[in-house]
């Protein structure tokens, strides 16, 4: 077994004008104040980390991880999320999720997904150059307007979808497998990998990748009611990364799953603090531990009533708390009366 590493805090939710949330250099101090050990950097936004330039040159990777590492921290990680939703999306929501990608590739979506592309391409290099073995992405959406079967879905479409989605992605897991990186699927509603079985179809179409890796997230389980304990015992093989995220879900004779178009704080299952929410953190953590989990525990911020900085600063010392270091025997072993092959074969009575 091994200890889980962290605490480690994702960015991207922290990212801002002010100082310390205005430069990589002075939100990594901010973390290190607080007992962070690990950052995890999403890749797009350019004034505080630029993946083009980290993919292209090693001189800059290694001057980033050295004022990272200087400051006593590690980077976990890269991030991206919202480039990987660019790879897959259908045209519903293209007015959208153009504020994801630069102004010159709005209303032009074959443009728009061509650009995202490189983009991950250029992470699975940048995450090579800085020494990293795993990268956090979303999946796209071609299949989710359909997610509910009403008009019903017309036969093989959803087998369609996939093998669309699959083709688009086995290039760029090709490139991370060249890079040694696992890219690593945050499996979150709005995605057309959004549970196990979405996953499992899509790991079908891409031949089951050695790279098609999971990003674990229970907040996003609570809210669909399934079961994220059993979950890493279907998937723990899969599973590189892990964001330590809470959640509720507290449906009402008025609202459920979908929440009824309400904002985050009026819905039934909304995002919480770590501590604050119904995650069962404990048992995931030993699960984690059991199953030889090698990977950071980061905290991604996200609830619809405290205030951030307030999150990052509690959100520390509840990883630290729950990280379980690792037992070197067993705690029986006081008791042993040592063995042999003689000595076992007496006990059974074997001559």
């Amino acid at each position: 077994m091994t200890t889980i590493q962290g605490p480690a805090i994702f960015l991207a939710q922290f990212l801002g004008d002010q100082a310390p949330f205005d430069t990589l250099e002075n939100i990594c101090k901010w973390a290190k104040s607080l007992g962070y050990k690990g950052v995890q950097i999403p890749t797009w936004n350019s004034n505080y980390f630029d993946v083009q330039k980290a993919a292209e040159s090693k001189t800059y990777a290694d001057e980033i991880k050295g004022m990272v590492e200087g400051l006593g921290l590690q980077i976990t990680e890269l991030s991206s999320h919202l480039h990987g939703q660019l790879v897959a999306v259908n045209p519903a929501y293209d007015k959208l999720f153009d504020g994801f990608a630069p102004e010159q590739y709005h209303n032009n979506p074959k443009a728009r997904t061509e650009w995202a592309v490189q983009q991950l391409k250029y992470a699975a290099k940048a995450s090579q150059n800085l020494g990293l073995n795993a990268h956090a992405t979303f999946s796209g959406a071609l299949l989710w307007h359909t997610v509910y079967p009403w008009p019903q879905r017309p036969a093989g479409l959803v087998d369609t979808g996939f093998k669309e989605l699959a083709d688009r992605w086995l290039p760029i897991l090709n490139a991370f497998d060249e890079s040694g990186v696992d890219l690593c699927y945050e499996i979150h509603p709005g995605e057309d990998l959004h549970d196990g079985v979405t996953y499992e179809m899509f790991l079908e179409k891409v031949n089951n990748h050695p790279r098609a890796c999971l990003l674990y997230d229970p907040s996003h389980f609570v809210l669909q009611c399934l079961d994220y304990l059993s979950y890493i015992d279907h998937y723990h093989e899969r599973i590189k990364m892990f964001h330590v995220k809470d959640a509720e879900f507290n449906p009402s004779g008025k609202q459920g799953v979908y929440g009824g178009y309400q904002n985050w704080v009026d819905r039934a299952g909304r995002f919480r603090s770590l501590g604050d929410g119904q995650v069962d953190f404990k048992s995931i953590f030993s699960k984690l531990t059991a199953y030889d989990f090698k990977g950071w525990a980061v905290l991604e911020w996200e609830c619809a009533l405290k205030h951030p900085e307030d999150g990052a600063r509690e959100g520390a010392q509840f990883i630290q708390d729950h990280i379980i270091r690792v037992t070197e025997k067993a705690f029986d072993d006081f008791a042993s009366a040592g063995a042999d092959e003689a000595f076992n074969k007496a006990i059974l009575g074997i001559k």
